[in-house]
């Protein structure tokens, strides 16, 4: 049998990202994982838009993230289970392949936005690099599919 120590779930606060943050929960319950909640603040482009009347800096954004990492945080020590958290900046998918390494995580459990054609081109797939890269097991929850884990 394997132990699931430490589970890393980034969120993004969209649908994919609450049913990854589910099924990390279903695991920690029952292998008393502790859980490290990440979310990751993309850079602001240099070239600026000048159309827009406000674009918010990146301290902006992580204060708006912190909060609504809490209320997840809160959550899961609710249900008596360990957790951690922390919010980086920088391109998703390196932060979350280094936060990996350095957390020595057993299971990365992510959503995915099923992306496709030109704006997958453009923008890429994080969890797909995620997937490719990873030095651990890679569970990836869609926003679209079906749920597993059922109500009791």
């Amino acid at each position: 049998m394997f132990k699931i120590h430490t589970i890393l779930c980034p969120v993004d606060f969209s649908d994919a990202s609450s049913k990854a943050v589910q099924y990390a929960k279903e695991f920690a319950t029952s292998m008393g994982s502790v859980v490290h909640l990440l979310n990751v603040v993309e850079p602001r482009p240099m070239a600026v838009d000048i159309t827009l009347n406000y674009v918010p800096l990146e301290e902006d954004l992580e204060h708006a993230a912190e909060e609504d990492l809490q209320i997840i945080v809160q959550e899961f020590q609710l249900a008596g289970l360990k957790v951690e958290s922390s919010i980086e900046i920088g391109n998703p998918s390196d932060v979350i392949l280094d936060k990996s390494q350095d957390l020595d995580v057993n299971l990365l459990i992510m959503g995915s936005h099923s992306k496709k054609g030109l704006s997958r081109l453009i923008m890429g797939s994080v969890a797909e690099t995620v997937v490719r890269k990873a030095n651990c097991p890679v569970l990836i929850v869609k926003a679209e599919e079906r749920e597993f884990i059922g109500e009791e």
